[in-house]
């Protein structure tokens, strides 16, 4: 404890001044120690330099007046607290958690298989801890521009998007819109953040409030404007090429940048392309979010109809009424056929029976003065036949004719 009580009599300057100088050399140690310095000014630097040690694991040292050298002796009970109070450090979480990821986009078991979920909520638990590490830490400053972002630090603006990817990835249908809604705004904040560095051109999808007041003025509208739909299309189009051109260039940085072989200029490339390719996955991730929540309330309204409906369906049926009008228009007009028989089915059939037009077997019944009558212009038919002689010995010759002379004999209209 005496190279703690030593470091209380250095005073506040020093501190800051060894924040600087780790600054220069664009160590993310450096702006992890002034983060914490900002937040713990006011106290003394012996719980300071505490929480230095449980949050960064600094390189152990100790304030010398003689040679204005830090040196901390090696302390065995020190040793055992720092090891049991020990966090993973951010990149650590980072690479995990991209890794996670990773697995699970290109795992071939279902969506909803325990390995799958099992990486998904790892990833979520890690990525959480990252993020609570960058805000602790005041790593991205709105005071700052993107070019004075260290190259090695812009990896950790993804943190947001790796966050609604994977909480996409959750399986259960009895929160699904409450992941829907986190998913939405951690890629929210992942655009907005990547909109105010100004990493890409591109336009922010509207917040909850703007979208439901959009939805109610559209509904007055019947059919949705052309020109909005033309303007979606042509976005999406641009976004896939981009994205395409994105996946080219990466493909080709990335061996050189995970070798350790690329420079500053080209590792910053790799990740600002990394940040350009999400801001397109999120584009298209807060759509197709936004059209599964419709969907889903639009099933919810349904069910509680249905179940308003079966409440309807309980209660006693109402009583017929009669407009007064009909009623009064048919005593006047009637039903518009005759609504009560004129004779009964024996007078029917009797009247048929006396016309005899009844049916008898699929024969209809004839009276005898009927048949006399055929009979008599039969045999008259027959007799005039027999006695009209001229006409019969014409018919016979008429029939010799025909069979001596040829059809068209005579008809050569002077031909020869």
């Amino acid at each position: 404890m005496n190279a703690l009580d030593d470091l209380d009599k250095v005073g506040v300057s020093v501190i800051e001044m060894l924040c600087e100088c780790l600054l220069l050399f664009g160590s993310l140690e450096g702006k992890m120690y002034r983060g914490l310095f900002r937040r713990l000014r006011f106290t003394s630097v012996g719980p300071f330099w505490r929480c230095l040690k449980v949050q960064t694991r600094p390189p152990q040292f100790a304030f010398d007046p003689g040679s204005e050298v830090f040196r901390v002796p090696p302390s065995p009970k020190m040793a055992t607290a720092e090891d049991e109070l020990l966090l993973p450090r951010l990149p650590e979480l980072f690479e995990t958690s991209k890794q996670l990821l990773d697995e699970v986009e290109v795992a071939t078991e279902p969506t909803g298989s325990r390995i799958i979920q099992d990486k998904v909520s790892k990833g979520l638990d890690l990525l959480k801890k990252a993020a609570e590490m960058l805000s602790q830490l005041d790593l991205f400053s709105r005071n700052e521009d993107l070019e004075e972002i260290a190259s090695t630090d812009l990896k950790y603006l993804m943190v947001p998007a790796f966050q609604g990817a994977l909480t996409m990835k959750q399986v259960n249908p009895s929160k699904r819109l409450d992941h829907l809604e986190w998913a939405r705004e951690h890629f929210l904040n992942y655009l907005t953040q990547c909109q105010y560095y100004h990493v890409a051109e591109f336009e922010l999808p509207k917040t909850k409030n703007n979208s439901t007041d959009n939805n109610t003025a559209s509904s007055s509208m019947a059919y949705p404007s052309l020109v909005a739909m033309a303007s979606q299309r042509q976005a999406k189009i641009e976004r896939y090429k981009q994205k395409k051109e994105v996946e080219h260039r990466l493909s080709a940085l990335k061996s050189a940048v995970e070798s350790g072989q690329a420079d500053d200029e080209r590792v910053r490339e790799y990740y600002l392309l990394h940040l350009r390719r999400w801001i397109g996955i999120s584009l298209e991730e807060i759509e197709s979010i936004d059209q599964e929540i419709k969907i889903l309330r639009e099933k919810d309204s349904s069910k509680e109809e249905s179940t308003s409906y079966s409440s309807h369906q309980d209660r006693p049926p109402m009583k017929p009424f009669v407009l007064t009008r009909n009623v009064a228009q048919a005593k006047v007009f009637g039903a518009g056929y005759p609504s009560l028989a004129s004779m009964t089915v024996n007078d029917w059939y009797d009247q048929h029976q006396k016309y005899g037009v009844l049916p008898d077997q699929g024969v209809a019944k004839t009276t005898p003065e009927l048949k006399r009558g055929t009979q008599q212009q039969e045999d008259q038919e027959q007799k005039e036949d027999e006695d009209d002689e001229q006409m019969l010995h014409r018919a016979r010759e008429w029939d010799d004719w025909k069979d001596t002379h040829p059809r068209g004999y005579g008809n050569r209209q002077n031909m020869g």
